[in-house]
């Protein structure tokens, strides 16, 4: 089984993304912010990251920076999931090594899409 940590400082954005990836038969771990991802994926990586933007203590695109600097770093696909849809957020967090990028609001046909693209499922 796949495992995909959902970080978003948001908890009814992090239950409705666990429920649409357990769905898709994801194992699912939850952060608040960028800085409690880090800690998780320091212990353990994930296969995949569902990547807020907005964060307190620690924005997405500064997680996704230290994510790839850890041993194994570049190894999990991380989908951005925000309000952030400007050309400048998408280029920076394709820059900064993110494989795909979801706009909210989303539902689960988007989530589908956006992981079989990245070739999750």
């Amino acid at each position: 089984m796949k495992s995909c940590l959902i970080v978003d400082d948001s908890k009814v954005i992090r239950t409705v993304a666990r429920r649409i990836l357990e769905k898709l038969s994801f194992e699912t771990a939850e952060a608040e912010d960028g800085k409690v991802a880090l800690e998780y994926c320091q212990k353990q990586l994930p296969d995949a990251v569902l990547l807020d933007w907005n964060m307190p203590v620690m924005s997405g695109i500064d997680f996704l920076h230290e994510l790839r600097k850890l041993d194994g770093g570049d190894k999990p696909v991380v989908i951005f999931c925000t309000t952030e849809n400007d050309l400048r957020h998408i280029q920076e967090a394709i820059q900064a090594g993110a494989n795909e990028y979801i706009m909210k609001p989303f539902d689960s046909e988007i989530i589908e899409s956006k992981f079989a693209q990245s070739g999750l499922l």
